[in-house]
């Protein structure tokens, strides 16, 4: 085979091997977007207020918070707990050791009416990596928890949704057996839990319009935006068909821009949160987030403020969010 054709060659495999990749993570269906009336505009500013209530709360009042600064990470768990008694839910400890140091999960359950052995598992980490006060990773993925479960208790719904604030998510228990959701999906396998759809709340604060604002891993670069200004849906080749759910879900109720998608698990970032240890026990998963440290300057460091959070459009997401919950636990 001569040079030329040698390239030529190449090239078409290379532009083949794209073009499968591309069908390959290709998830996002075709759902027209709502037209948002005022009442759910002031219901979305409402829900921003008390979003950022609890990201100043845990990012700001109580700050960095993990194993190694052990009143913080107590003070956080006791924030989450008072947060769901005062909602009335009776908040289940499920409470384990790393190296002689007690430590725990917290969670509550919305019971389904008609089918309530089938479970939506919503659950976020409420620790911080040492060294950042936590404001975006994780402290908007646990106001929105809170927030989701005060929405929830008002309704009545076929399936059992339950809530999951997980400790020691960061490193250096990241993807060890030490992780609370590593011990929480462990647990629920041994129980026989039915759990259809897990859900993971990673940071979800900051958006941006400008052009080259997002990063990705290669070769994502080629397929989605280059401004930060999405929610990213995010799942293994196995969840893909709970990818796709969620995201008819989400652009049926929000008009916040979306993208998702469903590939294998090496690539970075994507197995980069809680959803990570459901998928070591077989169950669906998937994470929300707006793409951390593709996208977030502040991530995992000092600067990780509450003032950095752009609430308005957290607030659009996680209203998106809830309503897509909701529907998930009331679909047929």
């Amino acid at each position: 085979m001569g040079l030329w054709a040698g390239m030529v060659a190449v090239a078409g495999l290379a532009m083949l091997c794209l073009a499968a990749y591309r069908g390959m993570i290709a998830v996002k269906p075709r759902v027209p977007r709502p037209a948002l009336g005022p009442d759910t505009w002031e219901e979305i500013a409402a829900l921003g207020d008390r979003l950022m209530e609890h990201v100043r709360a845990l990012g700001g009042h109580i700050g960095e918070r993990h194993l190694g600064r052990p009143e913080a990470l107590r003070a956080a768990a006791e924030y989450v707990r008072g947060a769901w008694t005062a909602q009335g839910f009776a908040v289940t400890e499920e409470a384990f050791q790393v190296a002689g140091r007690a430590c725990a999960n917290l969670w509550v359950e919305q019971r389904g009416s008609t089918r309530g052995e089938a479970v939506i598992l919503v659950g976020a980490h409420y620790d911080s990596v040492p060294g950042s006060p936590g404001a975006n990773d994780n402290g908007t993925g646990i106001a929105l928890l809170l927030e989701m479960s005060r929405a929830i208790k008002a309704q009545s719904l076929p399936r059992t949704v339950r809530f999951v604030a997980f400790v020691n998510e960061e490193p250096p228990y990241f993807q060890t057996e030490a992780m609370g959701s590593r011990i929480h999906a462990a647990r629920a396998r041994q129980r026989g839990d039915r759990i259809e759809a897990m859900i993971s709340l990673e940071t979800l604060g900051y958006y941006a319009d400008a052009p080259g604002s997002q990063r990705y891993p290669w070769p994502f670069g080629a397929f989605y935006p280059d401004a930060g200004n999405f929610l990213a849906v995010v799942g293994n080749l196995r969840s893909r068909g709970l990818v796709v759910g969620f995201l008819r879900h989400f652009m049926a109720a929000s008009d916040f821009p979306v993208e998702g998608v469903a590939t294998f698990e090496r690539i970075p970032g994507i197995d980069w949160s809680d959803h990570w240890s459901f998928w070591q026990e077989g169950y669906p998963a998937l994470m929300l987030t707006d793409t951390a440290p593709f996208r977030y300057p502040e991530y995992h460091s000092a600067d990780d403020l509450p003032d950095r959070i752009n609430a308005p459009e957290f607030a659009r997401a996680a209203h998106g969010i809830i309503q897509a919950a909701r529907r998930m636990a009331a679909a047929p």
